[in-house]
């Protein structure tokens, strides 16, 4: 089964400008999920990886790294480089361009975010696994246990009112009992090829698995993230064979 692997780093950031090459203890950020890639789809012949970025300035940064695997020979559309575009359009406009490129047909695509790197070939292989085994799924991602729950401890504001009620009705007065909820991190998500036939516009389905990580796993989405992310890296808090 081939298996295409999407990394997509868009040009524009505004909440960590330039953070897909900002340098992260000695390394752009980038570089920690092309190093995971690149080292699985050296253990798994039937993989492709191709970089999807409007920027120039990326593609050279990634060039100067010198994976061997990883394929840049890809521009993302400046329509598909907006705050404004959706994730699913980015993903199925590379992978048209790869199929028709290689004349292939991928089995499946796996999208592995650059802003989150906390990841394990055990979960990728772990996630893999149980996509595959259930027929019935069209895609799993990653998730980690939420530290808010919106049974017990997440309000919103009404209509038309200053007054807030809990995000969702229950009577739990504790936060362990009532239902587990999750924060999607971002790490990776894997999509069977037929999950974009009808051009999809949100990676949650109704056929949708989760895999919850069993380590310490977040997204770089604003500045402070990028600090204690640095603080881990520089002080060798982190346990990740790939991010040394």
């Amino acid at each position: 089964m081939k298996t295409l692997i999407t990394i997509c780093a868009r040009g524009g950031s505004k909440g960590i400008p330039g953070k897909n090459i900002k340098m992260l203890n000695g390394k752009p950020l980038i570089y920690y999920t092309l190093k995971f890639a690149e080292t699985y789809a050296s253990r798994n012949p039937e993989v492709d990886i191709y970089l999807s970025t409007e920027s120039e300035e990326i593609k050279d940064v990634v060039r100067e790294l010198n994976f061997d695997l990883v394929k840049t020979n890809y521009s993302r559309p400046n329509a598909l480089a907006t705050d404004t575009t959706g994730k699913m359009g980015v993903i199925k406009d590379v992978l048209d361009f790869s199929e028709k490129k290689n004349f292939a047909y991928y089995d499946f695509v796996m999208d592995l975010d650059v802003t989150s790197p906390l990841r394990t070939f055990e979960d990728l292989e772990l996630a893999f696994e149980k996509l595959k085994s259930d027929p019935n799924a069209i895609n799993i991602f990653s998730v980690s246990p939420a530290n808010r729950n919106p049974y017990f401890n997440m309000v919103e504001q009404q209509p038309n009112t200053d007054f807030v009620k809990l995000v969702k009705d229950g009577n739990f007065v504790t936060r362990q009992a009532a239902p587990n909820v999750y924060d999607v991190n971002a790490s990776f998500y894997i999509y069977r090829r037929s999950f974009f036939n009808d051009n999809p516009t949100s990676a949650l389905t109704k056929r949708t698995l989760i895999y919850e990580v069993p380590h310490l796993c977040f997204d770089l989405d604003h500045p402070i993230d990028y600090d204690f992310m640095s603080f881990l890296l520089e002080n060798d808090k982190l346990n990740f064979d790939f991010l040394v």
